[in-house]
């Protein structure tokens, strides 16, 4: 076993399965029709040092005992094919900014507050049902430009032998600032609807409530 399979095992060890207030199916309706997944921009801050912790709970690093600021979420979904079919064994690569808008990557402008406690980046192996998950903070929104405002969202870059390698990014379901966004409108609405997460909520096994994202992915063959 992989040390990734390993982080990845004790962290679903941590309890994701209670969910409140109508739970929801990740990838909700997207996933009967298998969609491909439409590729959004990597963007400027994708990790240029490799850190050493890059397991599936960004909410702690490097071992400290304190949490990153934010609201708990929880993200998973299945990675599959086109005719419906999951992958096993694909490596989803997850990057973002912390509560507070701002990347733990040097060339960062944002003036808000780095977290010392935020991972920021993470790397998961699909099991043989294709799922993954992870545990994170909700990203905070940060200025663009000067009449630009990103949305919170996550960057994935999913990799599986004998599919074309997917760049995209998962945006958050009614948030306001989607509708300014640039990447965003750049898609057509059925591309829209494949980068938007399902949204509901989850109890954890210690009692917090987390937002809960579910976030299918389709991956076109090669």
């Amino acid at each position: 076993m992989t040390d990734q399979q390993k982080s990845r095992r004790e962290f679903l060890g941590y309890g994701l399965g209670a969910v409140a207030a109508g739970g929801l199916i990740a990838g909700g309706a997207r996933a009967a029709t298998h969609e491909v997944t439409a590729p959004v921009g990597e963007g400027p801050f994708y990790p240029i040092h490799k850190q050493q912790d890059r397991d599936a709970d960004l909410t702690r690093f490097d071992g400290r005992k304190e949490r990153a600021a934010g609201q708990l979420t929880v993200v998973e979904g299945v990675v599959m094919d086109g005719d419906g079919k999951p992958l096993a064994d694909a490596l989803v690569d997850i990057w973002q900014a912390n509560a507070a808008g701002r990347y733990h990557h040097e060339r960062d402008p944002n003036p808000t507050p780095r977290d010392v406690n935020f991972q920021g980046w993470a790397q998961v192996l699909t099991d043989q049902d294709g799922k993954y998950s992870f545990l994170t903070v909700k990203p905070g929104a940060y200025p663009a430009a000067a009449n630009w405002t990103r949305p919170p969202h996550i960057h994935f870059k999913v990799a599986k032998r004998g599919f074309h390698e997917l760049t995209t990014q998962m945006f958050f379901d009614g948030e306001p600032l989607n509708d300014t966004d640039q990447l965003f409108l750049a898609l057509s609405e059925d591309q829209r609807k494949s980068v938007v997460a399902v949204l509901g909520k989850e109890i954890t096994k210690d009692g917090e409530e987390a937002l809960h994202c579910g976030f299918d992915i389709v991956l076109k063959p090669a």
